[in-house]
Formats: structure tokens, C-alpha cells, sequence
């Protein structure tokens, strides 16, 4: 396997891992952004309304989006597998 051929492997790995990261981590951004203004203006600070919705908002969002990040997985094995199959 050639530099090129790596390089090629390792850019589409980043770019599998990006496409089945983000959903989680966009929704745990908005949610904790929502949560932090709303305690910006109300003026509490506790630490459990930070956490639990943004725990179960997340888990929730896992659920609805696994099938798209397991196909995501599944077409990068894929591609890997029928390179190491190809000998390339």
C-alpha cells in the first residue's frame, strides 16, 4: 500500500467518524446552549438541569439516528474490506 492509498483510507475514515459523530454532538451543543441561556436568565445555577436534558436529549437522538450512523460504519468496513480483498 502506497502513501497516496493510506492517506486515501485515513481521510475517509475522518470523514465516517465526522458523519457518525455530529448528529450527538450538534444536538448537545444546541441543547446545552438552550440550557445555559435559559440559566443565564433566570438565574439559577443548578448543575443537574445541565446535565439530565442534555443526557436525554442525546440518548434520544442516538436512538433515532443509529441506523444512519450504523450504515455509515457499515459502507466504511465495506470499502475497507474489499481494499484489503483487492490487495490494493
Amino acid at each position: 500500500m502506497t502513501g497516496p492509498e493510506v492517506l486515501d483510507v485515513a481521510r475517509d475514515g475522518i470523514i465516517t467518524l465526522l458523519k457518525v459523530a455530529s448528529p450527538m454532538m450538534i444536538v448537545g451543543l444546541v441543547v446545552g446552549v438552550a440550557i445555559s441561556l435559559l440559566q443565564a436568565l433566570t438565574q439559577i445555577q443548578e448543575q443537574t438541569l445541565a446535565f439530565v436534558p442534555k443526557i436525554l436529549l442525546m440518548f434520544v437522538s442516538l436512538i433515532l439516528m443509529l441506523p444512519f450512523m450504523s450504515d455509515a460504519l457499515g459502507s466504511y468496513m465495506t470499502r475497507v474490506a474489499a481494499r484489503i480483498a483487492s490487495g490494493v
